[in-house]
């Protein structure tokens, strides 16, 4: 006779374990401390096994009848249910164990064999960061694009929509590696690319009119400040590099007698080593600031320590004293200034001015006759550009 709930309730221990069959090989066996659990009697493969589906009362009549329906649906497809619970166990344990925040840890130990520069590898773990609190203990194969979005949303509720946008991208690259690594199926995060608000780009900010730009090249020059510092921005105007490639340049870079910088692939935004050539007025004012920082290893150090570079506000605060706005000229303007004006002048080749920018093209092959079959010109478009800076101020 099958169980009734009543039954089972009024059921009472005694000195061994009883049974009490529901049908179909499902039974309740009543241990002698009280313990009411259920248990499936079945045959696979010619031998007698027995499956446990949890204890009375909380897995209830019904619940362990559709246990046992379930059960015999695989016992009917050749499974073994014995089995598949073990093996859905285990996907649970791995499940659980690899969780969002787990792969993005191993993402970013990944990311920093990589050699990434540190100032990407700051904002990746900031950002990183931010989506652990949210999905950090989630196992990554359950996330979805609804439980993404919250934390996008919040981002962007705030009015920082570039940092949404980036959050988005960060969380996108963590499930592609959990992807490559065989710990998820799909990125929800390809789905959400139209979801966010688009941010308003705004350029950093440059002088291209050649008058205006002649004033502030008269200012750098005047400068009254740190000598360092007046330097700095005086090779930013002549090399027009990033401002932390110069910021963080280290003395063993620089051959003075060959007139070359060597920047490392570790602090250039594409990954790859450039040489920039140095003009003579360039090789002057390194000369100069090797008498001031030339016994250490940088040759820009902060003031606060010769072990660190100077600080990435060293240059946009002098130009504020100066009297430049944020709205008028950035250190990083110099480059915009330098690619405007090198291609307005007509006499050189566009990919030459985009190879001494460091620029980098989609094609492969293209980026290698860059470096070297532009570099004759490069050094003359060096000497020419210095020359230009030397008419400018004096204009």
């Amino acid at each position: 006779m099958p169980l009734t709930d009543t039954q089972i309730k009024g059921l009472r221990p005694a000195s061994s374990p009883t049974k009490h069959s529901d049908g179909g090989g499902l039974h309740l066996l009543v241990s002698p401390t009280g313990g009411k659990l259920w248990r499936l009697s079945y045959r696979f493969a010619g031998k007698q096994k027995t499956l446990a589906f949890g204890a009375y009362p909380a897995i209830s009549l019904a619940d362990a009848r559709l246990k046992r329906a379930d059960a015999k649906k695989l016992l009917a497809n050749g499974v073994d249910p014995a089995q598949q619970a073990r093996i859905e166990k285990t996907n649970r344990l791995v499940a659980n164990t690899n969780t969002f925040a787990a792969i993005a840890d191993e993402f970013f130990v990944k990311v920093e064999r990589e050699g990434k520069a540190d100032a990407t590898l700051t904002k990746k773990r900031w950002l990183l960061g931010m989506a652990k609190a949210d999905l950090g203990d989630r196992p990554i194969a359950e996330i979805g694009a609804a439980e993404i979005l919250a934390p996008l949303r919040a981002v962007e509720g705030e009015g920082n929509y570039e940092t949404a946008r980036r959050l988005r991208a960060v969380i996108g690259q963590v499930f592609r590696y959990a992807i490559a690594t065989a710990r998820a199926e799909n990125d929800p995060t390809f789905g959400l690319k139209g979801a966010l608000t688009a941010p308003i780009v705004t350029h950093r900010a440059a002088l291209t009119d050649r008058k205006a730009f002649g004033g502030l090249l008269r200012a750098v020059w005047d400068y009254e400040g740190m000598a360092e510092t007046r330097a700095a921005l005086q090779l930013m105007a002549l090399l027009y590099p990033r401002p932390g490639e110069l910021r963080q340049a280290e003395w063993s870079e620089f051959d003075l007698g060959g007139c070359v910088w060597t920047i490392p692939f570790t602090r250039m935004k594409m990954r790859r080593e450039h040489k920039k050539p140095l003009p003579a007025a360039a090789v002057e004012i390194l000369r100069y600031l090797h008498t001031l920082t030339g016994r250490g290893r940088l040759v820009f150090p902060s003031v606060q320590s010769s072990l660190r570079p100077m600080s990435e506000n060293t240059l946009n605060s002098a130009l504020r004293r100066m009297g430049f706005s944020s709205a008028e000229v950035s250190a990083h303007g110099f480059r915009a200034t330098a690619s405007t004006l090198l291609n307005e002048c007509g006499k050189w080749q566009a990919d030459a001015i985009e190879a001494e920018l460091a620029h980098i093209g989609a094609d492969e092959v293209r980026r290698v006759y860059h470096r070297a079959s532009y570099w004759d010109e490069r050094v003359r478009m060096a000497e020419w550009w210095a020359g230009q800076l030397d008419l400018l101020r004096q204009s």
